[in-house]
C-alpha cells in the first residue's frame, strides 16, 4: 500500500538528562531534540532527528535541522505518492550530507507505514531475528575514577551485559587499567570519538593488554585509510562509527581492513533503508554490528530496538532503559531492561510504544506544521 504524507509536524523539545554525559567533545546536561510526526489521514508515524546540540559529532546540530526540514526535506516528501518508505531517501538524496535530518523524516514514515499495516516496526523493516535484544551501556567521562567505578558497579547490578566507557587523552590507559583491575571479567569496550591521531599509535597499543571487545572510532571521522594503518598495528579490534555514513563507506572500510566491527546508527546513515544495506554488507563479510546511541528519547530508542532485531546485530548495543537518561520519558510505558540485561521487543504496532502527549507538549520549545 502506498503512502501520501499530508502533513509533517516538527517539534523541537528540550529534555534534561538525569546526569551529565561527557565525551571527548564536551559535557551535555540536557538534550534539544527535533521530533517529526508524519501524518496520513488520521494515522501518525513518529521519528527522531538524532543530531546533537552542537556540530561536533558531525556537521549537523539542532539549529541546522529546523530550516533544512522546512525548506528542503519537507517539500520533497509532502503530497507525493510514495510506494514505500524506501522512496524517501531517493527523493532527498541530492541534499548533500544532513543524513540525520533526512533520516529522522524517513524513520517517521517507516513508523507510519507500520501503523498503517497494523504491525510492529521491526516486521515492516524485515527484522524479527530475536524477541529480546541484548543491552549494554555507554558511560561518559566522570569527575573521578571512583565515580566511574561506582557507576559501572550500578550498571552491572542492573544487569547490563556490556560496559562502554568514553576515553580521551589524559583519561585512557591508566583509567582503563583501574577498571579492568576492579572488573576483570566484564565485557568492556572504549569509545574515543575521534580523539586521537596516528601519532598516538604506540600509546593506543597499550590498550591491547586489557582484552577489550573493541576500541570505537579512535581516529578522525573521515580517516578510513588511517584506521586501516592503525588496525594493522593493534590486537584490539577497531569499531568504526563516525566514518561509516553509507553502505559504500562500509564496503571501503571492510576492503581496507580498517575495522573488525561496525556500529550502525540510524541517524548517521540516514535512516532504515541505508542502515539495512550497511547491515547486509557487514553480514556478507563476517563483520558483526551493533546499534549505537545518541542520547535519544523513547521514540529514537524504540526505533533502535526495531533495528536491533535484524540478524547481524549480534553484539550488545547502547539501547538501554529510559530511566538511565530521563526522569520521565515521552513514551508510555518507559523502556525497561530485564534483570538479564535485555529489552523485550514490543509486538505493538509501529515502534512499539505510545506517545505521552501531555508531557510531550510541556517540553515543546517550538513547533511547525508543513502541509
Amino acid at each position: 500500500m502506498g503512502i501520501k504524507i499530508e502533513r509533517l509536524v516538527l517539534r523541537h523539545i528540550r529534555m534534561p538528562l538525569v546526569h551529565f554525559f561527557e565525551t571527548s567533545f564536551g559535557r551535555t546536561y540536557e538534550r534539544d531534540i527535533i521530533l517529526v510526526e508524519a501524518i496520513c489521514g488520521d494515522i501518525s508515524g513518529w521519528g527522531e532527528v538524532t543530531a546533537g546540540e552542537n556540530p561536533f559529532y558531525n556537521e549537523e546540530w539542532t539549529g541546522s535541522i529546523w530550516p533544512l526540514l522546512i525548506d528542503y526535506v519537507g517539500p520533497r516528501i509532502l503530497n507525493h505518492d510514495l510506494a514505500s518508505p524506501e522512496d524517501v531517501a531517493p527523493r532527498t538524496a541530492h541534499i548533500r550530507g544532513h543524513r540525520m535530518a533526512r533520516g529522522g523524516v524517513e524513520a517517521a514514515i517507516w513508523d507510519l507505514q507500520a501503523r498503517l499495516n497494523n504491525e510492529p516496526l521491526w516486521r515492516t523493516i524485515g527484522g524479527g531475528a530475536r524477541d529480546q535484544i541484548p543491552c549494554g551501556v555507554s558511560i561518559g567521562i566522570q569527575n573521578s575514577v571512583d565515580e566511574l567505578l561506582a557507576k559501572i558497579e550500578t550498571e552491572l547490578a542492573d544487569g547490563y551485559q556490556r560496559i562502554k566507557m568514553k576515553i580521551k587523552p589524559g583519561w585512557d590507559v591508566d583509567v582503563v587499567r583501574q577498571v579492568r583491575t576492579r572488573f576483570p571479567d566484564i565485557k568492556l569496550m572504549v569509545d574515543a570519538n575521534s580523539a586521537y591521531t596516528l601519532a598516538d599509535t604506540n600509546h593506543l597499543k597499550r590498550l591491547d593488554e586489557f582484552y577489550l571487545m573493541m576500541i570505537e572510532q579512535p581516529l578522525d571521522h573521515d580517516e578510513i585509510i588511517d584506521h586501516a594503518t592503525l588496525q594493522a598495528a593493534l590486537e584490539t579490534p577497531i569499531c568504526l562509527d563516525e566514518c561509516i555514513r553509507s553502505a559504500h563507506h562500509a564496503e571501503q572500510a571492510i576492503r581496507l581492513n580498517a575495522c573488525r566491527i561496525i556500529n550502525i546508527k540510524l541517524g548517521r546513515v540516514g535512516g532504515f533503508a541505508e542502515a539495512k544495506r550497511v547491515h547486509d554488507i557487514c553480514q556478507a563479510n563476517g563483520i558483526p554490528v551493533w546499534c549505537g546511541g545518541m542520547l535519544e528519547s523513547g521514540i529514537g530508542r524504540g526505533h533502535n530496538i526495531a533495528l536491533t532485531t535484524l540478524p547481524n546485530f549480534v553484539l550488545p548495543g547502547d539501547v538501554s532503559a529510559s530511566k538511565r537518561y530521563w526522569a520521565r520519558d515521552i513514551i508510555q510505558p518507559p523502556i525497561e531492561v530485564t534483570s538479564e540485561g535485555t529489552i523485550v521487543v514490543s509486538k505493538c504496532p509501529g515502534f512499539g510504544y505510545e506517545i505521552d502527549g501531555d508531557y510531550l507538549e510541556n517540553l515543546v520549545v517550538r513547533r511547525e506544521t508543513l502541509m
